[in-house]
């Protein structure tokens, strides 16, 4: 019986297939020896010898020092040991909110090499023929800066990742016409990155944050849960079954049917709440006492409040129960429907927010049956967005890494 002899087409996809599976395993790892990489891949040694060599050519891997020299290895031939390169190529990853752009750029394992921020004017330009290229301009300042302190030049760049308050699509295009908002957000970003020649992509913030934590955890999980920002205004990022959940219109997380959730009336941020009741009740006729009544309803922030009830001010503590209890309203619409492991409040704001968060863990047992559910503050703060929006763009480099090598 004749064998049929695998042709040139499959044996050209089964090394590609075999290269993937090398440089898949030696992605991040610490220098490994070929015996090591044939237990991981389960490849035979001359092959991962041969792909080892092809893709230090590529320039994704480096001749490290020999398992001797790194006290492995004492008699005999010293093996050789290849390194990944994180140094390969760059990404660079960017938080474009409302009131602040940060931008940071890293090598492939995500380690951050220069970081950059730009407070924007918290009262932009009207017209949107002025407000998109103010927006553009902006971002690509905040990211040069990042770059310069990086010591990189855009040539050394081959992936950008800019998140943004805004549904975004497949295609990285925000929604028109019903909230000027997210155009106004995305005016066209991910054409920053393309005119550059880098490979480009644009997401929702609620999102990336979601996959931050992702990256948190130390092995595979298959948990659900979802992240809220909540600065200004409120969004959800949703992991399901250990995977984030997106839709190719973008608009899983978005949370603008809260509007019609008795007593959440809006998708308003916990912030936003903090700092509109307490200019309320500052602007009546009989200013409380304590540290708020101190202040002017214009003076008022988020901060002065949640500082404020962590000294037992009598104003601040009433503003968060009545905080809580939207949180706590928010977590049965979001977990009740879905049926989730825990949520976590997320973005700039959330160290301010243990007490609100601790007294929305109360509450909620009033309104929702979950027992299991945990609500927990964010270790991430102000940092979740912008390190997500890194993990997107390296695992978009890890996709592409066999299409071609990676620049110089």
């Amino acid at each position: 019986m004749s064998q049929t002899r695998p042709t040139a087409g499959s044996s050209q996809l089964i090394r590609q297939l075999n290269s993937a599976r090398v440089l898949s395993c030696m992605w991040g790892r610490d220098p490994s020896t070929a015996t090591e990489l044939m237990h991981a891949t389960g490849l035979t040694r001359a092959t991962v010898l041969a792909l080892c060599r092809e893709l230090t050519d590529q320039g994704w891997l480096e001749v490290s020092e020999n398992s001797r020299q790194a006290g492995q290895y004492s008699k005999g031939r010293p093996a050789l040991r290849y390194a990944f390169r994180a140094g390969a190529s760059h990404v660079v990853g960017v938080d474009a909110g409302q009131h602040r752009i940060t931008a940071s750029v890293a090598d492939l394992r995500g380690t951050e090499l220069g970081t950059a921020q730009l407070t924007l004017d918290p009262e932009p330009a009207d017209s949107p023929a002025e407000t998109a290229p103010l927006r553009r301009a902006q971002i690509l300042q905040t990211v040069d800066t990042a770059l310069e302190q990086a010591g990189l030049d855009p040539a050394q760049v081959a992936c950008m990742v800019i998140a943004v308050p805004a549904p975004v699509d497949d295609a990285g295009a925000s929604p028109e016409g019903l909230n000027p908002f997210w155009s106004q957000m995305n005016p066209d970003l991910i054409s920053l990155g393309t005119d550059r020649g880098w490979d480009s992509a644009v997401a929702n913030d609620a999102d990336l944050a979601a996959l931050a934590e992702l990256d948190l955890q130390q092995s595979s999980n298959t948990e659900s849960f979802a992240v809220i920002l909540s600065g200004e205004r409120l969004g959800a990022g949703l992991v399901l079954g250990g995977d984030l959940l997106h839709q190719p219109r973008g608009g899983a997380g978005e949370l603008g049917m809260l509007e019609h959730v008795t007593g959440v009336g809006s998708s308003h941020g916990l912030g936003w709440w903090a700092r509109h009741l307490a200019r309320e009740a500052l602007r009546t006729d009989q200013a409380p006492q304590g540290p708020l009544g101190a202040l002017t309803a214009e003076e008022v922030t988020s901060e002065h409040v949640f500082a404020a009830a962590r000294g037992g001010d009598a104003l601040a503590l009433e503003i968060v129960d009545q905080i809580a209890d939207r949180l706590a309203r928010i977590c049965v619409v979001i977990a009740g429907l879905l049926d989730l492991d825990r949520i976590l409040v997320s973005g700039a704001i959330a160290p301010a927010l243990t007490g609100v968060v601790e007294a929305a863990r109360e509450k909620l047992t009033h309104y929702l049956y979950a027992p299991w559910l945990e609500i927990n503050v964010s270790t991430l703060g102000a940092d979740a967005v912008r390190r997500g929006a890194l993990r997107l763009a390296v695992d978009r480099i890890k996709a592409q890494a066999l299409d071609a090598a990676p620049p110089e």
